[in-house]
């Protein structure tokens, strides 16, 4: 086994990794590709995926530093006698709350490339008219065509999205700049923008045609992250001592429609602290995306198996945001399957990893019943529960805790008089406990509301919103239905659970449980 390197963790230029011995994932093969391909791209990917690394990775090869290249697949396929002249514009630090201060921004992103590029900056320009001579004056000054490199390209706008108004300011102040991209094309060899979401070309890229968007390519779908292969080979001595089907259980799945991949950011800390935790998610709380899905009365169980139109999920701006496309490009919902349909696609979506699921249903819940504190003991209590099989116990908790919920809450909050509201509360609750769950789960005579797969044993559960006394349905269904049918061949012990929410009680007055023995 090769010894164990230094592991990267925060670092997002090419050059000190190499320098510095640290572990490296090659992704030259892709990035050759896409210079072969084409010249101009999009790419979305989530917050903390390597997107920075990608674009300086990008630079470095343009700029002929062939030393860092020195065994990756790039080094004996790229002409070394060239070298082009690379302008950069990141919005990655900092956050801009006004047009002012993004101009301004801009304005000292592009008096950096001109210093670095060693031309004169003209004065009198606005900044389209500065960024066009820039283009101008660095192909003229080299002899080659300029490399634009674009990162967070959106940040400005995701940064004030809670502020309409200001978000439109930011993006007219954006599109403005990247506009200069089309009108300038003949000096331009190779650009590509990144960022998380993907606003619409009429918003933010009009008249941009040849931008290629590849955020859906199968081909480039694991042009940032890790895969399986990455994992064994390249971090093979960080394996032993950790679980290898957990590590893919927790931070594996993200799919673009082709090689599904980890997230990088996770594995790193993973390695270095050999527990098992939401190390992404941790790092940034979605409160916009929750407020968000609480306001459309979002069904949470239905979260993990949305179905939409490709359409849909690139259809993102500031007076029209898209559930679909905000969970699927901030990285909570990923591509499960797709479908053509002429020249349609069909995606279902899905959660990608454990990771994903058990955190922002943790955060969901909390929304759902605004009791932060008391929901976090109401998980560890609930995993007790059910490992004791102590449903007389499961049945208290949810009583009390529907019943904990003051009624001005009720009163203030509209989520909470839609009849999914007591199902969503309870599936949240267990799928924040990272357990294995089943929706809607499809047997010949129907579909389980939830099947939850835990410690050798199968539950089965169904749930029924009554006016106000139980009406013992619920329960009768699974057995009329023979839901548990599906699931005698596993040969453990099966659950039936039939639950009942009434309307008036505002709480669970039905709670019928009936065990199978393997």
């Amino acid at each position: 086994m090769t010894s164990r390197k230094k592991l990267p963790i925060g670092i997002q230029t090419f050059a000190k990794i190499r320098e510095e011995g640290c572990y490296y994932v090659d992704k030259t093969p892709q990035i050759l590709r896409l210079i072969e391909d084409g010249s101009h791209y999009f790419l979305s990917r989530p917050r903390r995926f390597g997107k920075s690394l990608l674009l300086d990775t990008i630079a470095e090869l343009f700029e002929g530093r062939r030393a860092l290249f020195e065994g990756l697949h790039a080094e004996p396929r790229w002409d070394w006698s060239r070298t082009f002249p690379v302008i950069r514009i990141s919005f990655s630090d900092g956050v801009l709350h006004s047009l002012a201060a993004l101009q301004q921004r801009i304005r000292l992103l592009l008096a950096d490339n001109y210093e670095r590029l060693g031309l004169e900056q003209p004065q009198g320009q606005d900044l389209p008219g500065l960024f066009a001579k820039l283009l101008q004056l660095a192909c003229a000054r080299g002899g080659q065509r300029v490399v634009v490199l674009v990162d967070e390209y959106d940040k400005p706008i995701l940064d004030n999205i809670t502020e309409p108004e200001v978000a439109r300011q930011m993006r007219d102040g954006l599109r403005d700049l990247y506009s200069v991209l089309k009108g300038q094309d003949a000096y331009i060899k190779f650009a590509l923008l990144t960022g998380v979401s993907k606003f619409s070309k009429v918003s933010l890229f009009s008249g941009l045609n040849n931008l290629r968007d590849i955020t859906v390519s199968a081909d480039y779908s694991a042009i940032c992250g890790y895969t399986d292969e990455d994992v064994d080979q390249v971090f093979a001595p960080e394996l032993p001592g950790l679980d290898r089907d957990e590590i893919r259980r927790w931070y594996n799945g993200y799919n673009w429609t082709g090689t599904s991949v980890y997230n990088p950011f996770d594995l790193l800390l993973l390695f270095q602290e050999r527990e098992f935790r939401p190390y992404w998610f941790e790092t940034g709380t979605p409160t916009f995306l929750v407020d968000l899905l609480m306001q459309r009365d979002t069904f949470t169980p239905e979260l993990g198996q949305w179905v939409t139109m490709d359409s849909l999920l690139s259809t993102f701006d500031v007076d029209e945001i898209s559930s679909e496309a905000l969970l699927f490009q901030s990285g909570y919902l990923t591509i499960g399957s797709q479908f053509k349909m002429g020249a349609r696609t069909e995606y279902t979506l899905k959660y990608p990893n454990q990771e994903v699921e058990a955190s922002l249903n943790g955060a969901l819940l909390q929304a759902l019943t605004a009791r932060s504190t008391e929901t976090a003991r109401q998980s560890g209590r609930l995993y007790r529960l059910l490992q004791a099989n102590d449903f007389a116990g499961l049945r208290a908790l949810f009583t009390a805790f529907f019943a904990s919920i003051p009624n001005d809450w009720y009163r203030s909050n509209r989520i909470a008089n839609y009849e999914g509201y007591y199902a969503s509360v309870f599936y949240s609750h267990f799928a924040a406990l990272g357990l294995d769950i089943r929706l809607e789960d499809v047997t010949n005579k129907g579909r389980i509301d939830m099947a939850v797969l835990f410690n050798g044993q199968v539950y089965l559960f169904e749930f029924k919103v009554v006016e106000d006394m139980p009406q013992g349905k619920a329960l009768q269904q699974i057995r009329d239905r023979g839901y548990a049918e599906k699931y005698r061949a596993r040969g453990e012990t099966i659950h039936l659970v039939g639950v009942e929410f009434s309307r008036e009680q505002r709480s669970v007055v039905g709670f019928e449980v009936e065990t199978l023995l393997s």
